[in-house]
């Protein structure tokens, strides 16, 4: 009995799966019917993709500050998919106007809802309980499985029948999750998050009025500049959603050769879950093993490697984008293989960054330097927007020299600081 999950776990693991499907399938789309439906030129759409896609990941700091203070976090978690949902089917009327209302309902949507649900799924483990890490790696799973299937159902939905069923498909997943959420949250989540956080009750409101030391100055200082080097990873990271699905879309093959059919250009959004559900737990183990034989790498050090391994994929489709202007279209294993350096990248630096700020952010302010940490990724999206607006198809190999060196240089550079970082940190 000792090693079995709360039920409440594997309830918001549906509630997540069913709130990514409905983000990512919407996210496969979007640049793709900003530009050939809306008509917005690829700098347009990559510029709006990035405001978006960067405003998502700062709403979460206004959505967490209410439920603190005044709705509770089961409160916002409801009102943030009921705007999503909202969102996703306003989306699904093609006009410009519609475009930024429905954006305008999903960057709140999620701001009230990303940061509580992540919350209640840490409340349902007290605070020793050594199956609380493993727990939110069930969670992450859960993430990773919605964001797999919304590309294959959104994606082919949108450019196969009209954007529109996409974005309805989108919508109709996050209505499942509503209602999965509004049947189950009394009877596997009890009292946890239905009301806000009462401070006098609160153990750490009495740390709140202590002085930092000297030493949790260094923390922060350090997870502060960890913060300045994740943008450059997400910017790069994030082309994903713009620069390379135009490249998918207008430079590779993508007709199976013996079925003659040519399948969505959204499927490549799909590697990257994949590969993030199978390659998770052979990255967990190696870190364990590391760590038993003292030989684990800092957390610089799997920032820096971080770094270096989306350079390396940016460096397949900077070659791939050479062989394009020969061939015309290039073979889809070139973009697979740029997804899988990326998720080797995104394993040494996104779980790793979470689980950095959580253990070195003092107690007072740990909810506070998460929110911080998320408003990195907010800076890094617009800078990975306007970065994909000088995507251009006739000149693509002088382009992706650009998030190649942003990774490159920045990686190499921490590697160097490892030494000194860690010794001004520990010693």
């Amino acid at each position: 009995m000792e090693s079995k999950h709360p039920p409440g776990l594997y309830f918001l693991f549906t509630i997540e799966m069913w709130e990514r499907f409905s983000y990512y399938g919407m996210r496969a789309l979007l640049v793709l019917y900003m530009y050939k439906v809306l008509l917005f030129s690829s700098k347009e759409a990559s510029h709006i993709y990035g405001i978006y896609t960067g405003l998502v990941f700062a709403t979460p700091l206004l959505g967490g500050y209410l439920a603190d203070k005044y709705l509770g976090a089961r409160n916002c978690i409801l009102i943030g998919a009921i705007l999503m949902a909202l969102g996703e089917f306003v989306l699904a009327i093609p006009s410009v106007p519609f475009l930024y209302i429905a954006l305008g309902f999903l960057i709140l949507g999620n701001g009230f809802f990303k940061p509580n649900i992540s919350t209640i799924v840490g409340k349902l483990y007290e605070n020793a309980d050594n199956k609380r890490d493993a727990g939110f790696t069930i969670f992450y799973m859960g993430i990773n499985l919605g964001a797999f299937l919304a590309p294959l159902v959104c994606g082919t939905l949108g450019e196969k029948f009209g954007f529109h069923y996409g974005f309805i498909a989108a919508g109709v997943g996050m209505l499942i999750g509503t209602a999965v959420y509004l049947w189950g949250q009394h009877k596997y989540l009890h009292t946890i998050g239905a009301k806000p956080v009462k401070k006098e009750n609160d153990p750490i409101y009495k740390e709140n009025t202590k002085a930092l030391t000297s030493k949790e100055k260094q923390r922060i200082a350090f997870i502060f500049t960890l913060m300045f080097f994740n943008i450059f990873f997400w910017a790069s990271f994030e082309q994903a959603g713009s620069s390379l699905t135009l490249f998918a879309d207008q430079v590779t093959n993508r007709t199976l050769p013996f079925l003659n059919w040519e399948f969505p250009v959204s499927y490549f959004q799909s590697v990257n879950p994949l590969l993030i559900l199978l390659l998770a737990p052979i990255f967990s183990s190696i870190w364990i093993s590391l760590a038993n034989r003292k030989k684990e790498p800092s957390t610089v050090v799997k920032f820096g490697l971080g770094l270096i391994f989306v350079a390396f994929g940016f460096l397949l489709v900077f070659i791939a984008s050479q062989a394009g202007e020969v061939t015309n279209k290039v073979s889809p294993l070139w973009l697979i293989g740029v997804y899988l350096f990326h998720t080797i990248g995104e394993l040494c630096i996104s779980p790793v960054g979470l689980s950095m700020v959580s253990r070195l952010a003092p107690v007072q302010f740990a909810s506070l330097l998460m929110g911080v940490w998320f408003s990195s990724i907010f800076f890094a999206n617009l800078l990975g927007g306007y970065l994909a607006g000088m995507y251009d198809p006739l000149n693509q190999k002088i382009f992706f020299l650009y998030p190649l060196l942003l990774t490159l240089v920045p990686g190499v550079i921490l590697l160097f600081l490892n030494k000194p970082l860690i010794k001004k940190l520990f010693k």
